[in-house]
């Protein structure tokens, strides 16, 4: 199991621009975090002296309290400034300034953190989702359960040195901001002998059990990154080996997060990644993903550049969804990104990190005791599994390319009045719900398509070897 997936300057009564909107100049206010009680609308006005000032009235006529203001030049329209304002819901009158301020502005979005609120007799809430990379600091903290939070049946509950060491771990993701290095960590003795019993055992299986792709990776990772039996990976070095290699990137995490949370990451190649190991009492088991389960089950794989598009695949599905898909989501990760196997050379290799990283049920996944399914997402979305036991059902695919297609068709099903599209080159995510935005995007593919065109042209002067 995944981090993730899992079974988590303030106006008041108006606000001051640092720059006239009419200027020209982008303005921006401080970032601050979603808070309960908090709705964030997105809409675009028209570039005019007074235009911002014009809107922001009807929420003083409605008596709505502002958390938060932030704008921005249109990337779609240059004659538009696109506003996210965050708003009070508990007080005033809300929907009726939203009915006034359709009146005033375009492409009114309502997003709320709250799956509850999402549907009303005005207007259609869709729940929050980051726009830009450095949105994911907004709810890297709204965590489940703190790393250092363990059940009383857990193998470290009553040991309180590990306990102090857990909150330790859970400490620096809890400070960690998006940009800054992940800081490094001198792991003890005890945890790196941890480590390399873990190690030693699942290394010999990985030849005859894990998929083509784990197999060229890991070498890769041994060579780069100190994948070794007596050194713990550092997450910093292992986050820099997968940018070069998919654009991937790894980031601390101080406990569970939501499922909508953890998904909303992988949107933007980013992988919420647990610092901490598992109690050295048993080291074949942990109750929570660790350290163990992020970089010798999923930090391989997101090196591939197939599956880092499978898995982002699944996160940009997931932006804006209802609570129920997200739901259907979070049990297609389950059984394909934690407990996938394909098919290659007419043989079942695992490629699912919860199995790469457990040796008891790499060797059970293959037998012929569980029973295996084609991976179908309409079909997988639905299945029941359990948490804390082998799985009894394991779905395979021909190839990550094949699930990919699989899951793109799947996410075409959900209800959302717009699609997303990933830009590489800001790390934001570009909502497309316009004929102009669709015209910009048309002509990104065209211009795509001309460099496919003039490669094909220059590959058939090229002589044969």
């Amino acid at each position: 199991m995944d981090a993730g997936i899992c079974k988590k300057a303030k106006v008041d009564d108006g606000l001051q621009l640092t720059k006239d909107i009419g200027s020209g100049a982008p303005v921006y206010l401080e970032e601050v975090q979603d808070t309960e009680g908090s709705t964030t609308l997105l809409f675009s006005l028209t570039e005019k002296v007074g235009a911002l000032a014009e809107a922001l009235s009807i929420f003083d006529t409605h008596r709505v309290n502002l958390h938060h203001i932030e704008s921005r030049p249109s990337v779609e329209d240059s004659e538009n400034y696109q506003f996210f304002v965050a708003c009070d819901n508990q007080r005033g009158g809300l929907k009726e300034a939203i009915v006034a301020l359709k009146q005033k502005c375009k492409d009114l979005t309502i997003l709320s953190r709250n799956p509850g609120e999402q549907k009303n007799e005005v207007f259609t809430l869709v729940p929050w989702f980051p726009r830009k990379i450095a949105d994911l600091d907004r709810f890297a903290n709204q965590i489940l359960s703190y790393g250092s939070e363990l059940d009383s049946d857990h193998p470290g509950f009553t040991d309180s040195v590990y306990r102090a060491r857990r909150k330790e771990f859970a400490d620096i993701a809890f400070h960690y901001k998006h940009g800054q290095p992940i800081p490094r960590v001198e792991y003890t003795q005890d945890e790196i002998k941890t480590w390399g019993t873990i190690f030693n055992e699942l290394t010999k299986l990985y030849p005859t059990r894990a998929c083509r792709e784990y197999n060229h990776v890991f070498p890769l990772l041994v060579d780069n990154c100190g994948f070794r039996e007596d050194n713990i990976p550092q997450l910093e070095d292992i986050s820099e080996f997968l940018k070069d290699c998919t654009g991937f990137s790894l980031r601390p995490v101080a406990g569970l997060l939501s499922s909508r949370d953890f998904l909303a990451g992988l949107a933007f190649r980013v992988f919420h990644s647990t610092q901490y190991i598992r109690h050295g009492s048993k080291p074949m088991y942990t109750p929570e993903p660790d350290i163990c389960h992020e970089l010798l089950g999923h930090a391989p794989l997101l090196a591939d550049p197939a599956f880092a598009q499978f898995s982002q695949e699944i996160g940009l599905a997931s932006l804006g969804a209802p609570e129920d898909y997200i739901q259907n989501l979070a049990t297609l990760f389950w059984f394909t990104v934690e407990f996938g196997l394909c098919r290659q050379e007419g043989q079942l290799k695992a490629y699912g990190a919860g199995l790469l990283s457990s040796f008891g049920e790499l060797q059970y996944c293959i037998s012929d005791k569980p029973e295996k399914r084609e991976f179908d997402p309409t079909i997988t979305a639905e299945q029941k599994y359990p948490v804390t036991e082998y799985q009894p059902v394991y779905f395979v695919a021909d190839s990550f390319e094949s699930a990919k297609v699989k899951l793109r068709n799947y996410a075409c099903t959900i209800p959302r009045a717009f699609s997303v599209r990933y830009n590489p080159y800001t790390q934001n995510v570009d909502v497309i719900n316009n004929k102009q935005q669709i015209v910009n995007l048309t002509k990104v593919i065209k211009g795509d398509i001309d460099l496919l065109e003039e490669a094909l042209v220059k590959c058939r002067n090229i002589p044969a070897h």
